[in-house]
């Protein structure tokens, strides 16, 4: 047993260093916190019977000038009980979500998606009811079940430490959704939640919610805000998540209620801007390739500055994820 807990202990110790030493390879963002969830007030906003959005409530005056913001969710209340979108990354933002849903009902939450398994999206599972099934795409679990001290060593960097990442704790997915597959759940009254896995939107991880009967969409991190945000394109890949970018926002009807991950509520135009700087730099990084351009000569010359128009994390996105991935797989392509 002593043996046991030495090698355990080890591979945790080693889990641990290599997480920080892949953070620290990492290029920084200019400013840490990228949001300070000790300061995040959130709102609730109706959008339906028994449907609401959960925004921070400076989304609606700072979006526009290129401000990044906490994790947004909603929930949707059903004959027994409540769908959850987004379980907060810490218990501060999770006891104010909470206390958004009692204002309103005290049916128990039965059910709780995390549309990301990055940790704003998902760390406070453990907080949530023993009864509450939790409902994630099946890389989401399987990747938290594997690296979660790592992924929390992640959030620290990004989003610092003594706001309660540290306390959080692994608690597995109930449900899980494959790559192509959709889940639909029926919460009566012809409130139809329909969790769909297309993926890699942002990430492998990716999982969207859509009640097609009232025509609202939770967008989760593919569709991070409204210009000037530009997508997060952190995993590695390019050409597949362009794909399914282009294909979530064709299905989306034109008069589409729309929770971007990280912003204020839009609408499919809101979420354009996204699009067209996903296609424009697919067009101006095969141009590159096709002139043999390197990496740091594309980086040079695919500035894209139609698109720069105040985030305040073009430049720390652009150059270090976004082009190099995409300049990645068109070179292999």
């Amino acid at each position: 047993m002593k043996n046991i807990f030495l090698v355990s202990a080890c591979t945790f110790l080693w889990l641990l260093a290599l997480s920080f030493s892949v953070f620290a390879q990492m290029p920084q963002p200019p400013t840490v916190p990228i949001w300070d969830a000790n300061k995040v007030t959130l709102g609730l906003e109706k959008l339906g019977n028994d449907i609401y959005a959960i925004i921070p409530t400076t989304a609606k005056t700072e979006t526009s000038r290129g401000i990044p913001h906490a994790t947004t969710g909603g929930f949707v209340i059903g004959d027994k009980g409540v769908l959850l979108i987004e379980v907060m990354m810490t218990r501060g933002l999770f006891e104010q979500q909470l206390k958004l849903i009692r204002s309103v009902t005290d049916k128990p939450i039965i059910y709780a998606v995390n549309t990301s398994d990055h940790g704003d999206h998902c760390f406070s599972n453990y907080l949530l009811d023993k009864k509450t099934v939790i409902i994630q795409n099946d890389f989401a679990k399987e990747n938290l079940s594997k690296n979660y001290p790592g992924i929390k060593s992640f959030m620290v960097g990004l989003f610092g430490a003594g706001r309660g990442i540290e306390d959080s704790e692994y608690r597995p997915a109930d449900i899980t959704i494959p790559k192509g597959g959709k889940l639909e759940v029926d919460m009566g009254e012809g409130k139809i939640v329909q969790l769909l896995n297309i993926s890699p939107a942002q990430s492998m991880a990716d999982l969207f919610v859509w009640m097609p009967n009232q025509k609202i969409f939770w967008a989760g991190n593919p569709f991070i805000a409204e210009s000037p945000a530009i997508p997060w394109l952190f995993d590695g890949v390019f050409l597949e998540p362009s794909v399914n970018l282009n294909k979530v926002y064709d299905f989306l009807p034109d008069d589409a209620i729309i929770i971007p991950g990280h912003g204020r509520i839009t609408n499919k135009a809101g979420i354009k801007f996204t699009i067209d700087y996903v296609n424009e730099l697919q067009k101006e990084v095969t141009a590159a390739v096709k002139k043999g351009l390197t990496l740091e000569q594309t980086k040079k010359e695919v500035t894209m500055k139609a698109y720069d128009k105040g985030y305040v994390l073009f430049n720390w996105l652009h150059y270090n994820f976004n082009l190099p991935n995409a300049y990645k797989d068109i070179s292999k392509k």
